[in-house]
């Protein structure tokens, strides 16, 4: 075998290496981003559905508050016989702390029951209280699991373009543009890899 052949025979098997490598390194940034981009979207869903339940709360908040108003009204005008006054104040009394509760309740479920603090807790979830995880917490949640995305989809951009290069590396004969192709694919690959390392950091995986 001539130093030519040979050379170009180490340089495939090392080029084949390297490649392996980084097309693990895509498999596991892929992984990473279904995994992720499942979570964001569960997280997009629950802070839609907690948004339709705080304002469903309010709307039911504001049916109560219509009660209260008119039954005040009537009192407030002497159109209520006075035998039936302390009825109906206790009635109100009874809305208005119906209204209290609603309150909490949308507090709750708009921040999160480790927001309103113990004291606050005022709904259940599979029977406990201070389960509850807030609209603005899911969205909070989103946004950070979309930027986490977003890492993903850049590394995944580098480390695809690496192997591209190492692709085109493997077929060309002159050994200056061989080379040059296979410095690309590990700068690339190194940048790539870098992205993917920063999206499960920030993802919290080594946390």
């Amino acid at each position: 075998m001539s130093d030519e052949s040979e050379k170009s025979s180490t340089f495939e098997m090392l080029c084949g290496l390297t490649l392996a490598v980084l097309a693990a390194v895509l498999a596991i940034n892929d992984l990473g981003a279904g995994k992720y981009g499942d979570d964001e979207i569960i997280a997009h869903n629950q802070k839609a559905n907690a948004f339709d339940w705080y304002q469903a709360k309010g709307i039911k908040q504001s049916l109560v508050e219509g009660q209260r108003d008119i039954l005040r009204i009537l009192l407030e005008s002497r159109v209520i016989p006075a035998e039936s006054e302390a009825r109906m104040g206790t009635l109100m009394a009874t809305l208005d702390k119906e209204i209290g509760r609603y309150r909490k309740e949308r507090k709750e479920i708009l921040l999160g029951s480790t927001a309103v603090g113990q004291e606050n807790w005022v709904l259940e979830e599979d029977g406990k209280l201070g389960q509850v995880k807030g609209a603005r917490e899911w969205e909070a949640e989103a946004r950070a699991l979309g930027a986490v995305g977003d890492t993903f989809d850049i590394a995944t951009f580098f480390l695809q373009i690496c192997l591209v290069m190492g692709a085109i590396s493997l077929i060309l004969k002159g050994e200056r543009m061989r080379n040059t192709f296979y410095g690309l694919m590990v700068v690339l690959g190194g940048v790539g890899t870098a992205y993917c390392i920063m999206a499960y950091s920030q993802a919290g995986a080594f946390a």
